[in-house]
């Protein structure tokens, strides 16, 4: 018999490390709660996890088996659930953030001191990091040249889950709750978690809003994007079965130029829905990018990626850093997007540059400040995604925003808010406001805003002064 570890990888489908086991032997499935990676996660993420372990559960337990989980230090709990069964070795699936390595390199130390074989497989990424390089060996730093080399490369297709018979049923073991592991409930509604919404949500998005993606994803009002972040991050569905998909679609898009992905085919035409779905795809291979500096970066969590001739200058401003959270700043469209986050647990990806721009280069805090804050409240945090964002938004990063482009709050509410739908759907105190004096508030004398919106800030920054003294900030860091 074989013990399957479950990290990032909720889901008994297009799973390889399970697939290797089941062909090796009866499989126990295994998840254990770590109190390491707890710690560094929020309520959110923990109840779609629990929500997602209870789908899994089910799902095995249609193939006649279950899913063992267990609480501890996965170190002790896998050696001593090998001991107890009589496993032959364990298998798992690869995580490339430098805790999962750390901890991965530990667990493999006391597997051997156990003399338990144990088998790892890639399987969250299309292509492993290490696998696309620059002509210097080296990762790339810029998206662009990484994307076509990722783009033209085959990819796998899915595969089917183990048979029925295939996996062991251990004896009964219940879920704990959110308090029972230290949780408080999350302010936020999660969303439905397990394979089968996962399934679902991409299936309606590759029956329709995938061939107005390029069109529609920065428009935060409109339902343009695939929500599929959490399952992604906690592998309730894989990326293979999701790129398969977005292939498929590509098949019916209007405007498929019936390329392959090399040189002599070209890209689907502008405007076309075969280039929103290649927009999507490009989505994808972003996620991976930063998976990949992730791995041969693990220090890009706390530390930036880009380095300066002295410190920048970040200030220390605990009442701004609040107001900022809270969705208090006097800028409709950070405010809105700060309330969405806090109510959904989740942030339009558009709105997400917007708001840690905001932070970064109108308050002029630490982007970690902010990436923090994301870690705690968002269902689909990812440690790659959320650090490659920030650094990007900070100008530390790979491939990141020059630092004098600085978005003006105001404008990207005006033009991917026009009419001021999702601000005033987050912002109730601007219900009644018109889409001029939403997007206007800076403007406004302070009896017209009493007026309009009294128990709506004012801006807590100026704009416009700001951004001289974000340029500012960097040029010293520059050593200019």
């Amino acid at each position: 018999m074989n013990v399957h570890w479950h990290r990032r990888d909720l889901r008994v489908a297009d799973n390889r490390a399970l697939a290797e086991a089941a062909a090796d032997g009866e499989v126990l499935p295994v998840f254990v709660l770590d109190p390491d990676v707890l710690a560094h996660a929020g309520p959110p993420r923990v109840a779609f996890l629990l929500g997602a372990l209870e789908s899994l559960r089910a799902d095995y337990r249609e193939l006649g088996g279950d899913l063992l989980v267990v609480r501890g230090d996965p170190r002790e709990e896998l050696p001593r659930i090998a001991d107890e069964r009589g496993a032959d070795a364990i298998y798992w699936n690869r995580d490339y953030s430098g805790l999962a390595a750390e901890r991965d390199s530990e667990v493999r130390l006391a597997l051997d001191d156990a003399g338990v074989s144990r088998a790892a497989y890639h399987d969250a990424l299309c292509h492993e990091p290490g696998s696309i390089r620059t002509n210097k060996g080296e990762h790339y730093s810029v998206f662009t040249y990484f994307w076509k080399k990722w783009r033209d490369r085959e990819k796998d297709d899915p595969f089917d889950a183990p048979e029925a018979g295939e996996v062991v049923s251990p004896e009964t073991s219940s879920l704990p709750t959110l308090a029972a592991l230290g949780f408080d409930d999350p302010e936020a509604e999660t969303p439905p978690a397990g394979t089968e919404a996962a399934r679902n949500r991409l299936q309606k998005f590759c029956e329709d809003a995938i061939f107005r993606y390029a069109e529609d994803r920065d428009y935060p009002a409109r339902e343009g994007t695939s929500r599929l972040s959490p399952h992604l991050k906690y592998g309730t569905i894989g990326i293979r079965a999701v790129w398969q998909a977005t292939e498929e679609a590509m098949e019916r898009a209007e405007g498929h130029p019936n390329r392959g992905g090399t040189d002599d085919d070209p890209e689907p035409e502008e405007g076309t829905e075969a280039a929103s779905v290649r927009a999507y795809q490009s989505q994808l291979a972003w996620r991976e990018f930063y998976a990949h500096v992730l791995s041969a970066r693990p220090d890009v969590v706390s530390r930036n990626y880009k380095s300066y001739e002295n410190d920048i200058g970040w200030r220390e401003d605990a009442e701004a850093l609040q107001a900022w959270k809270d969705g208090r700043t006097g800028y409709p469209i950070v405010d809105a997007a700060m309330r969405q986050l806090r109510r959904e647990a989740y942030m339009h990806n558009r709105l997400r540059m917007v708001v840690a721009s905001f932070l970064t280069k109108d308050l002029l805090l630490d982007w970690r400040e902010g990436y923090d804050w994301f870690r705690e409240k968002l269902v689909d945090h990812d440690t790659a995604n959320d650090t490659g964002g920030w650094q990007w938004a900070a100008s530390t990063g790979t491939d990141a925003q020059p630092y004098f482009r600085i978005f003006n709050p105001m404008t990207q509410g005006e033009r991917y808010d026009p009419d001021a739908e999702f601000i005033r759907e987050y912002v109730p105190e601007l219900r009644d406001a018109a889409p001029k004096e939403v997007h206007g508030w800076h403007e406004l004398a302070p009896d017209e805003r009493e007026e309009i919106a009294p128990d709506y800030p004012a801006p807590i920054v100026d704009h416009s002064e700001r951004r001289e003294e974000a340029i500012a900030m960097f040029e010293r860091a520059r050593g200019e």
